[in-house]
């Protein structure tokens, strides 16, 4: 029997029962719906995370200082210093691969403009920081050479700072504020850059230069928060980081036996360990969706069991007029494999569109990809092959005689 009269065949056996076939459908929609949802919020989210880090600066190098201490519990850099400027001198001098450098010194506070005032972080920096962390500036000016030398009271501004501290229409460029008790005059405004992934303001900091925190807000002039350094290129941020790392261990006598009292971090390695840790989930939510294919692969081999049973005089007229066992075999795995088929159909569409208002309602990222489609699509086929086989076997199977006589 032609393959095309075994699909019109399976075609007219299903649109006698539509109800029946849409539920027996329903759990390869929902399932299908599910695995092209979770996919796409998976890699929307992952997506999104290496976004917001690139925009930090692809190539930055962040360096942290860090105990190295034996047989004790190791404290991180907020509790441990060993970062000074000598190192950041060593570094710009002895590397080849960088292309900016800045020290970072910070300090938590209460910013004041007259009766308004805001808590906020300000960052003592170099010139090469706007560089590093991909900031520009909406007004005014960088801080200069001269301004870090003699400790110059001026500052740049984010814009969430400004929204809080200045009347709306207000330009703060030449206006004095308050950070504790040190008055610093505004010079430049930043471009905002909004919310990281990780739900830090970018936009609620005050820059100043390093030298101006170190002096007048931290009193400490040795020791620093964190060095920021850009490599020449993303692809040269390892070597730039060996080299970092070769400069810091002979800066600070560190021995072949001693462990680094810094640590080392570029953007390539965050982003790669965030990459990791939300495949692991998408793959982790995209397994608990397919649960519901495979749910729905159990619904057809129940129905398809039902047909059998239902059409076994059917079956045996057929096989009496000279149907062969291959010819009933192929009939009823083709009414699996539709139903799986159109099934995954009516499920890519309202995947599609769960994605879309899951974008719209709740805002979060996604993308969907067509490997996603095409993974759904090869699941269907391969659903309807397996759980319809045995049914349709059983069918083949059957004696025409006994057939004829079922009741």
């Amino acid at each position: 029997m032609a393959i095309l009269n075994l699909i019109k065949l399976a075609i007219k056996a299903l649109q006698r029962n539509k109800l029946r076939a849409f539920l027996t459908m329903l759990g390869i929609i929902i399932g299908v719906a599910a695995v092209i949802a979770m996919m796409a919020i998976g890699q929307g989210s992952k997506e999104s995370i290496r976004s917001s880090l690139s925009g930090m600066g692809s190539n930055m190098i962040t360096i942290f200082p860090q105990s190295n201490l034996e047989g004790g519990v190791r404290m991180g850099g907020s509790s441990f210093q060993s970062l000074t400027m000598k190192d950041v001198n060593a570094i710009k001098k002895q590397a080849t691969k960088i292309d900016g450098i800045s020290p970072v010194v910070n300090a938590s506070g209460q910013a004041v403009n007259g009766g308004q005032n805001w808590p906020t972080s300000i960052y003592g920096v170099s010139q090469d920081y706007l560089h590093i962390r991909q900031f520009s500036l909406k007004d005014g000016v960088n801080f200069t050479d001269k301004d870090i030398l003699t400790s110059a009271k001026v500052c740049l501004l984010g814009q969430t700072v400004i929204d809080n501290l200045f009347a709306p229409g207000v330009d703060p460029v030449g206006k004095y504020i308050r950070f504790g008790k040190t008055p610093f005059q505004v010079i430049g405004i930043l471009n905002p850059k909004g919310q990281s992934n990780f739900g830090q303001d970018q936009d609620d900091i005050i820059l100043a230069p390093y030298t101006t925190v170190q002096n007048r807000i931290t009193a400490s002039t040795v020791y620093l928060n964190q060095i920021y350094v850009s490599a020449i290129s993303e692809a040269a941020s390892d070597s730039a980081t060996n080299e970092i790392t070769s400069i810091l261990r002979a800066n600070h006598h560190l021995t072949d036996q001693q462990e680094d009292d810094f640590n080392v971090r570029t953007q390539a390695e965050l982003i790669s360990t965030i990459s990791a840790t939300s495949s692991m989930l998408t793959v982790l939510l995209t397994s608990i969706a397919g649960i519901s294919l495979f749910i729905g692969g159990i619904g057809i081999m129940n129905i398809m069991y039902v047909s059998v049973t239902e059409r076994t005089k059917e079956i045996g007229l057929r096989m009496a007029i000279g149907a062969r066992g291959s010819d009933i075999l192929m009939q009823f795995l083709i009414e699996a494999i539709i139903i799986s088929i159109t099934g995954g159909l009516i499920g890519v569409g309202l995947g599609l569109l769960s994605s879309f208002l899951i974008t719209k309602l709740a805002h979060w990222p996604v993308l969907i990809s067509e490997t996603s489609i095409m993974i759904s699509f090869l699941v269907c086929g391969i659903t309807g092959v397996f759980f319809g086989y045995y049914p349709a076997q059983k069918a083949a199977r059957l004696d025409p005689i006994e057939a004829l006589r079922y009741e």
